[in-house]
């Protein structure tokens, strides 16, 4: 078997992602969609906005500040570890795509290097700038 070959057949490329998602990651993806909403953050502003005078209004009254305080750092800390959660699937998604577009740009250069022979020297140095030696080394 060729490298083209095992390259084609080793399931990494876009295509044959299935697009099945678990749980945790469904959930992350809703909230992702829920929060990305202008209206969302419009009414963040709201909040803040409604929530900055209760330090003049209410002085004395520190629980309510703690409480408020403590809510939006866990609030803050949950939704930074789902959306980082949709962001590294879609870094992983960008990443997989950019790597079939340099293989297969790659094997277009392998082929045309018989007429184009400058092309070679070009080819080695896209695989090696991407890592397709590496893949196909660990493929075996």
């Amino acid at each position: 078997m060729t490298a083209t070959e095992v390259r084609k057949h080793d399931g990494e490329m876009p295509s044959s992602v299935t697009g099945k998602l678990s749980i945790f990651d469904r959930f992350a993806s809703a909230v992702n969609e829920f929060v990305s909403r202008p209206w969302f953050f419009v009414f963040c502003v709201l909040l803040v906005v409604l929530w900055a005078p209760s330090f003049v209004v209410l002085p004395s009254i520190d629980t309510w500040q703690l409480i408020i305080n403590t809510a939006t750092t866990i609030v803050t800390f949950l939704l930074v570890a789902l959306l980082q959660n949709t962001q590294k699937r879609a870094d992983d998604a960008v990443q997989k795509k950019l790597n079939a577009i340099a293989d297969g740009l790659s094997d277009l250069m392998d082929e045309l290097a018989g007429d184009h022979p400058e092309l070679r020297d070009d080819c080695v140095e896209l695989r090696k700038a991407v890592g397709l030696e590496d893949r196909e080394s660990a493929e075996d």
